[in-house]
Protein backbone atom coordinates (compact mmCIF):
# COMPACT_ATOMS: atom_id res chain seq x y z
CA UNK A 1 0.00 0.00 0.00
CA UNK A 2 1.29 3.42 -0.92
CA UNK A 3 2.49 5.95 1.62
CA UNK A 4 0.23 8.84 2.54
CA UNK A 5 -2.78 9.13 4.83
CA UNK A 6 -5.03 6.12 5.28
CA UNK A 7 -8.29 6.75 3.45
CA UNK A 8 -11.18 5.61 5.65
CA UNK A 9 -14.81 5.14 4.67
CA UNK A 10 -17.56 4.86 7.31
CA UNK A 11 -20.77 2.99 6.46
CA UNK A 12 -23.25 3.17 9.34
CA UNK A 13 -26.88 4.22 9.59
CA UNK A 14 -26.31 5.86 13.01
CA UNK A 15 -25.58 9.56 12.65
CA UNK A 16 -24.04 9.51 16.14
CA UNK A 17 -21.60 6.70 15.30
CA UNK A 18 -20.66 8.37 12.03
CA UNK A 19 -20.03 11.67 13.78
CA UNK A 20 -17.88 10.12 16.54
CA UNK A 21 -15.82 8.03 14.12
CA UNK A 22 -15.41 10.98 11.78
CA UNK A 23 -14.02 13.15 14.59
CA UNK A 24 -11.60 10.40 15.61
CA UNK A 25 -10.28 10.05 12.07
CA UNK A 26 -10.11 13.80 11.36
CA UNK A 27 -7.94 14.26 14.47
CA UNK A 28 -5.26 11.86 13.17
CA UNK A 29 -2.57 13.30 10.84
CA UNK A 30 -2.04 9.93 9.15
CA UNK A 31 -5.71 9.38 8.30
CA UNK A 32 -8.26 11.09 6.09
CA UNK A 33 -12.02 10.58 5.92
CA UNK A 34 -12.83 9.39 2.40
CA UNK A 35 -16.59 9.33 3.03
CA UNK A 36 -19.18 8.95 5.77
CA UNK A 37 -22.27 7.21 4.45
CA UNK A 38 -25.57 6.10 5.96
CA UNK A 39 -26.15 2.97 3.87
CA UNK A 40 -24.45 0.34 1.76
CA UNK A 41 -26.20 1.36 -1.46
CA UNK A 42 -24.55 4.79 -1.40
CA UNK A 43 -21.19 3.24 -0.57
CA UNK A 44 -21.36 0.84 -3.51
CA UNK A 45 -22.21 3.73 -5.82
CA UNK A 46 -19.21 5.77 -4.63
CA UNK A 47 -16.54 3.09 -4.20
CA UNK A 48 -15.63 2.64 -7.90
CA UNK A 49 -14.45 6.26 -8.10
CA UNK A 50 -13.36 6.82 -4.48
CA UNK A 51 -9.97 5.36 -3.49
CA UNK A 52 -10.37 3.77 -0.06
CA UNK A 53 -7.99 1.81 2.17
CA UNK A 54 -10.12 0.85 5.18
CA UNK A 55 -13.90 0.55 5.44
CA UNK A 56 -15.74 0.62 8.78
CA UNK A 57 -18.90 -1.38 8.12
CA UNK A 58 -22.02 -1.70 10.25
CA UNK A 59 -23.91 -4.96 9.77
CA UNK A 60 -27.44 -3.93 10.70
CA UNK A 61 -28.72 -1.16 8.46
CA UNK A 62 -32.02 -0.40 6.68
CA UNK A 63 -32.18 -1.60 3.11
CA UNK A 64 -29.11 -3.61 2.14
CA UNK A 65 -27.52 -4.89 5.34
CA UNK A 66 -23.79 -5.04 5.80
CA UNK A 67 -23.64 -8.81 5.44
CA UNK A 68 -25.46 -8.70 2.11
CA UNK A 69 -23.32 -5.81 0.91
CA UNK A 70 -19.96 -7.25 2.00
CA UNK A 71 -19.23 -9.44 -1.06
CA UNK A 72 -20.12 -6.53 -3.34
CA UNK A 73 -17.91 -4.17 -1.33
CA UNK A 74 -14.96 -6.57 -1.42
CA UNK A 75 -15.40 -7.05 -5.17
CA UNK A 76 -15.76 -3.33 -5.89
CA UNK A 77 -12.94 -2.18 -3.59
CA UNK A 78 -10.58 -5.12 -3.90
CA UNK A 79 -7.66 -3.24 -2.33
CA UNK A 80 -9.60 -2.09 0.73
CA UNK A 81 -9.76 -3.86 4.08
CA UNK A 82 -13.10 -4.10 5.87
CA UNK A 83 -13.40 -3.64 9.64
CA UNK A 84 -16.80 -4.82 10.85
CA UNK A 85 -18.28 -2.80 13.71
CA UNK A 86 -20.72 -4.98 15.65
CA UNK A 87 -22.22 -5.60 19.06
CA UNK A 88 -21.25 -8.72 21.04
CA UNK A 89 -24.73 -10.18 21.28
CA UNK A 90 -25.26 -13.78 20.18
CA UNK A 91 -26.98 -12.65 16.96
CA UNK A 92 -24.20 -10.12 16.40
CA UNK A 93 -21.61 -12.85 16.87
CA UNK A 94 -23.30 -15.04 14.25
CA UNK A 95 -23.40 -12.20 11.74
CA UNK A 96 -19.92 -10.93 12.56
CA UNK A 97 -18.35 -14.40 12.23
CA UNK A 98 -20.11 -14.85 8.89
CA UNK A 99 -18.64 -11.53 7.75
CA UNK A 100 -15.14 -12.51 8.86
CA UNK A 101 -15.36 -15.84 7.03
CA UNK A 102 -16.45 -14.01 3.86
CA UNK A 103 -13.40 -11.76 3.86
CA UNK A 104 -13.85 -8.95 6.38
CA UNK A 105 -10.46 -8.48 8.01
CA UNK A 106 -11.41 -7.77 11.62
CA UNK A 107 -14.20 -6.92 14.01
CA UNK A 108 -14.72 -4.21 16.60
CA UNK A 109 -17.55 -4.11 19.15
CA UNK A 110 -19.82 -1.09 18.83
CA UNK A 111 -20.04 0.43 22.32
CA UNK A 112 -23.21 1.72 23.89
CA UNK A 113 -23.67 5.51 24.11
CA UNK A 114 -20.95 6.92 26.34
CA UNK A 115 -18.62 4.01 25.58
CA UNK A 116 -16.52 5.85 23.02
CA UNK A 117 -13.72 6.43 25.53
CA UNK A 118 -9.96 6.77 25.01
CA UNK A 119 -9.39 3.01 25.26
CA UNK A 120 -11.94 2.35 22.52
CA UNK A 121 -10.56 5.18 20.39
CA UNK A 122 -7.01 3.87 20.65
CA UNK A 123 -8.05 0.31 19.85
CA UNK A 124 -10.03 1.42 16.81
CA UNK A 125 -7.22 3.62 15.48
CA UNK A 126 -4.68 0.81 16.00
CA UNK A 127 -6.82 -1.53 13.92
CA UNK A 128 -7.25 1.07 11.18
CA UNK A 129 -3.48 1.63 11.04
CA UNK A 130 -2.76 -2.08 10.89
CA UNK A 131 -5.31 -2.67 8.13
CA UNK A 132 -4.04 0.40 6.31
CA UNK A 133 -0.49 -0.95 6.35
CA UNK A 134 0.78 1.61 8.86
CA UNK A 135 1.23 -0.71 11.86
CA UNK A 136 4.92 -0.44 12.91
CA UNK A 137 5.41 -4.23 13.05
CA UNK A 138 3.63 -4.71 9.73
CA UNK A 139 5.72 -1.99 8.10
CA UNK A 140 8.95 -3.64 9.25
CA UNK A 141 7.77 -7.04 8.07
CA UNK A 142 6.63 -5.53 4.76
CA UNK A 143 10.04 -4.06 3.97
CA UNK A 144 11.25 -5.42 0.60
CA UNK A 145 14.43 -6.94 1.99
CA UNK A 146 12.42 -8.87 4.58
CA UNK A 147 9.69 -10.14 2.30
CA UNK A 148 12.12 -12.64 0.76
CA UNK A 149 12.85 -14.52 3.95
CA UNK A 150 14.82 -17.73 3.51
CA UNK A 151 13.99 -21.05 5.17
CA UNK A 152 15.69 -21.75 8.48
CA UNK A 153 18.79 -23.95 8.19
CA UNK A 154 17.56 -26.40 10.79
CA UNK A 155 14.53 -27.13 8.62
CA UNK A 156 16.80 -28.08 5.73
CA UNK A 157 18.76 -30.66 7.71
CA UNK A 158 16.10 -32.37 9.84
CA UNK A 159 12.65 -33.70 9.16
CA UNK A 160 10.17 -35.00 11.69
CA UNK A 161 6.88 -36.45 10.53
CA UNK A 162 4.12 -34.28 12.05
CA UNK A 163 1.57 -35.77 14.39
CA UNK A 164 -0.44 -32.54 14.68
CA UNK A 165 -1.25 -29.53 12.49
CA UNK A 166 -1.37 -26.31 14.54
CA UNK A 167 -2.68 -23.03 13.13
CA UNK A 168 -2.30 -19.55 14.61
CA UNK A 169 -4.10 -16.48 13.28
CA UNK A 170 -5.44 -13.04 14.11
CA UNK A 171 -6.60 -10.08 11.98
CA UNK A 172 -7.68 -11.40 8.56
CA UNK A 173 -6.94 -14.94 9.65
CA UNK A 174 -10.49 -16.29 9.78
CA UNK A 175 -11.00 -15.93 6.04
CA UNK A 176 -7.60 -17.54 5.41
CA UNK A 177 -8.35 -20.33 7.88
CA UNK A 178 -11.64 -21.12 6.16
CA UNK A 179 -9.89 -21.34 2.80
CA UNK A 180 -7.26 -23.69 4.23
CA UNK A 181 -9.70 -25.98 6.05
CA UNK A 182 -12.07 -26.24 3.09
CA UNK A 183 -9.17 -27.35 0.89
CA UNK A 184 -7.99 -30.13 3.23
CA UNK A 185 -9.39 -33.47 2.00
CA UNK A 186 -11.35 -35.76 4.36
CA UNK A 187 -8.46 -38.23 4.13
CA UNK A 188 -6.30 -35.82 6.15
CA UNK A 189 -6.81 -37.13 9.66
CA UNK A 190 -4.14 -35.48 11.79
CA UNK A 191 -5.56 -33.50 14.73
CA UNK A 192 -5.84 -29.77 13.97
CA UNK A 193 -5.25 -27.23 16.73
CA UNK A 194 -6.39 -23.63 16.17
CA UNK A 195 -5.61 -20.49 18.15
CA UNK A 196 -7.41 -17.47 16.73
CA UNK A 197 -7.50 -14.08 18.46
CA UNK A 198 -11.19 -13.67 19.29
CA UNK A 199 -13.27 -12.74 22.34
CA UNK A 200 -14.66 -15.67 24.34
CA UNK A 201 -18.23 -14.74 23.35
CA UNK A 202 -17.42 -15.54 19.72
CA UNK A 203 -15.89 -18.99 20.26
CA UNK A 204 -19.05 -21.17 20.19
CA UNK A 205 -20.10 -19.52 16.93
CA UNK A 206 -16.58 -19.84 15.55
CA UNK A 207 -16.48 -23.54 16.44
CA UNK A 208 -19.71 -24.15 14.51
CA UNK A 209 -18.32 -22.21 11.57
CA UNK A 210 -15.16 -24.32 11.51
CA UNK A 211 -17.22 -27.52 11.60
CA UNK A 212 -19.15 -26.38 8.53
CA UNK A 213 -16.02 -25.28 6.67
CA UNK A 214 -14.00 -28.39 7.45
CA UNK A 215 -16.63 -31.13 7.92
CA UNK A 216 -14.72 -32.04 11.09
CA UNK A 217 -15.89 -32.15 14.68
CA UNK A 218 -14.67 -28.99 16.42
CA UNK A 219 -14.22 -28.77 20.18
CA UNK A 220 -13.48 -25.68 22.29
CA UNK A 221 -10.56 -26.67 24.52
CA UNK A 222 -11.01 -27.19 28.24
CA UNK A 223 -8.74 -28.60 30.93
CA UNK A 224 -8.27 -32.28 30.12
CA UNK A 225 -9.81 -32.24 26.63
CA UNK A 226 -8.36 -35.09 24.57
CA UNK A 227 -6.84 -34.22 21.19
CA UNK A 228 -8.18 -36.73 18.67
CA UNK A 229 -7.43 -37.59 15.06
CA UNK A 230 -9.83 -36.12 12.53
CA UNK A 231 -10.97 -33.37 14.91
CA UNK A 232 -10.26 -29.67 15.44
CA UNK A 233 -9.38 -28.35 18.90
CA UNK A 234 -10.03 -24.62 19.26
CA UNK A 235 -8.41 -22.41 21.88
CA UNK A 236 -10.93 -20.85 24.24
CA UNK A 237 -11.10 -17.10 24.56
CA UNK A 238 -10.73 -17.63 28.31
CA UNK A 239 -7.05 -18.59 28.12
CA UNK A 240 -4.17 -20.09 26.15
CA UNK A 241 -4.36 -23.67 24.89
CA UNK A 242 -1.48 -25.72 26.30
CA UNK A 243 -0.77 -29.26 25.07
CA UNK A 244 0.47 -31.95 27.46
CA UNK A 245 1.04 -35.69 27.37
CA UNK A 246 -1.17 -37.88 29.55
CA UNK A 247 0.11 -41.40 29.05
CA UNK A 248 -0.36 -42.16 25.37
CA UNK A 249 -2.84 -39.32 24.94
CA UNK A 250 -2.46 -35.63 24.17
CA UNK A 251 -4.67 -33.38 26.25
CA UNK A 252 -5.20 -29.64 26.56
CA UNK A 253 -4.78 -27.39 29.56
CA UNK A 254 -5.96 -23.81 29.84
CA UNK A 255 -3.43 -21.25 31.01
CA UNK A 256 -4.19 -17.66 31.94
CA UNK A 257 -0.55 -16.76 32.51
CA UNK A 258 0.25 -13.51 30.66
CA UNK A 259 1.86 -14.16 27.27
CA UNK A 260 4.62 -11.98 25.77
CA UNK A 261 2.25 -10.96 22.96
CA UNK A 262 -0.35 -9.71 25.42
CA UNK A 263 -2.99 -11.74 23.58
CA UNK A 264 -5.48 -14.16 25.11
CA UNK A 265 -5.56 -16.70 23.67
CA UNK A 266 -1.97 -16.49 22.44
CA UNK A 267 -0.44 -18.59 19.69
CA UNK A 268 2.99 -18.83 21.35
CA UNK A 269 2.02 -21.06 24.32
CA UNK A 270 0.24 -23.50 22.01
CA UNK A 271 3.27 -23.91 19.74
CA UNK A 272 5.82 -23.98 22.57
CA UNK A 273 3.91 -26.69 24.42
CA UNK A 274 3.54 -28.72 21.21
CA UNK A 275 7.27 -28.45 20.53
CA UNK A 276 7.99 -29.87 23.97
CA UNK A 277 5.26 -32.52 24.23
CA UNK A 278 5.79 -33.83 20.68
CA UNK A 279 9.54 -33.15 20.45
CA UNK A 280 8.95 -31.17 17.26
CA UNK A 281 6.69 -33.70 15.54
CA UNK A 282 4.25 -30.97 14.49
CA UNK A 283 3.54 -28.74 11.52
CA UNK A 284 2.56 -25.12 12.19
CA UNK A 285 0.84 -22.59 9.92
CA UNK A 286 0.94 -18.90 10.87
CA UNK A 287 -1.78 -16.93 9.11
CA UNK A 288 -2.64 -13.24 8.77
CA UNK A 289 -2.53 -11.16 11.94
CA UNK A 290 -1.27 -8.05 13.72
CA UNK A 291 1.86 -8.10 15.84
CA UNK A 292 4.32 -10.95 16.40
CA UNK A 293 2.33 -13.62 18.26
CA UNK A 294 3.61 -17.03 17.17
CA UNK A 295 7.22 -16.01 16.53
CA UNK A 296 8.48 -17.20 19.93
CA UNK A 297 6.67 -20.52 19.59
CA UNK A 298 7.89 -20.92 16.00
CA UNK A 299 11.50 -20.59 17.15
CA UNK A 300 10.97 -23.27 19.79
CA UNK A 301 9.36 -25.57 17.23
CA UNK A 302 12.15 -25.10 14.70
CA UNK A 303 14.77 -25.84 17.34
CA UNK A 304 13.02 -29.18 17.91
CA UNK A 305 12.97 -29.97 14.20
CA UNK A 306 9.37 -29.03 13.42
CA UNK A 307 8.30 -27.04 10.38
CA UNK A 308 6.62 -23.66 10.06
CA UNK A 309 4.51 -22.36 7.16
CA UNK A 310 3.77 -18.63 6.88
CA UNK A 311 1.01 -16.96 4.89
CA UNK A 312 2.42 -14.76 2.14
CA UNK A 313 2.20 -10.98 2.20
CA UNK A 314 -0.04 -10.59 -0.83
CA UNK A 315 -2.87 -12.74 0.56
CA UNK A 316 -2.60 -11.44 4.16
CA UNK A 317 -4.81 -8.64 5.46
CA UNK A 318 -1.96 -7.80 7.86
CA UNK A 319 1.49 -9.35 7.37
CA UNK A 320 2.49 -8.93 11.00
CA UNK A 321 2.44 -12.43 12.50
CA UNK A 322 3.43 -14.36 9.37
CA UNK A 323 5.87 -11.60 8.43
CA UNK A 324 7.63 -11.84 11.80
CA UNK A 325 8.14 -15.58 11.30
CA UNK A 326 9.25 -15.12 7.69
CA UNK A 327 11.77 -12.35 8.36
CA UNK A 328 13.30 -14.43 11.18
CA UNK A 329 14.03 -17.21 8.70
CA UNK A 330 11.78 -19.65 10.56
CA UNK A 331 9.38 -20.43 7.70
CA UNK A 332 10.11 -23.37 5.44
CA UNK A 333 7.51 -22.02 2.98
CA UNK A 334 5.70 -18.70 2.50
CA UNK A 335 2.42 -19.35 0.68
CA UNK A 336 -1.22 -18.31 0.32
CA UNK A 337 -3.59 -20.52 2.33
CA UNK A 338 -4.88 -22.57 -0.59
CA UNK A 339 -1.34 -23.48 -1.65
CA UNK A 340 -0.38 -24.55 1.87
CA UNK A 341 -2.52 -27.66 1.52
CA UNK A 342 -0.18 -29.48 -0.84
CA UNK A 343 2.76 -28.82 1.50
CA UNK A 344 0.74 -29.97 4.52
CA UNK A 345 -0.21 -33.23 2.81
CA UNK A 346 3.35 -33.84 1.65
CA UNK A 347 4.73 -33.23 5.14
CA UNK A 348 2.18 -35.53 6.72
CA UNK A 349 3.02 -38.24 4.18
CA UNK A 350 1.17 -41.53 4.37
CA UNK A 351 -0.59 -40.42 7.57
CA UNK A 352 -2.44 -37.77 5.57
CA UNK A 353 -4.13 -40.36 3.39
CA UNK A 354 -5.17 -42.96 5.94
Amino acid sequence: MADGPIRVMIIDDSITVRAVFSRMIDAEPDMVLAASLSNAERALAKLPDLPTDVILLDLEMPGMGGLEALPKILSTASNAQVLVVSSLTEDGAEHTMAALSMGAADTMPKPRPGGFDDAYRNALLDKIRALGGRDPEARKANAPQEAKASPARSLETRHKRPEVLAIGASTGGIHALNILLRALPPSFQLPILVTQHLPAAFMPVFARQLELASARKTVVAENGSEIRRGEIMLASGEGHMIVERDGDRLVTRISKKPAPSGCRPSVDPMIESLAESLDGHALVAILSGMGRDGAIGAKAMVERGGKILAQDQESSAVWGMPGAVAKAGLASAILPPDRMVETILNEAGVAAWK
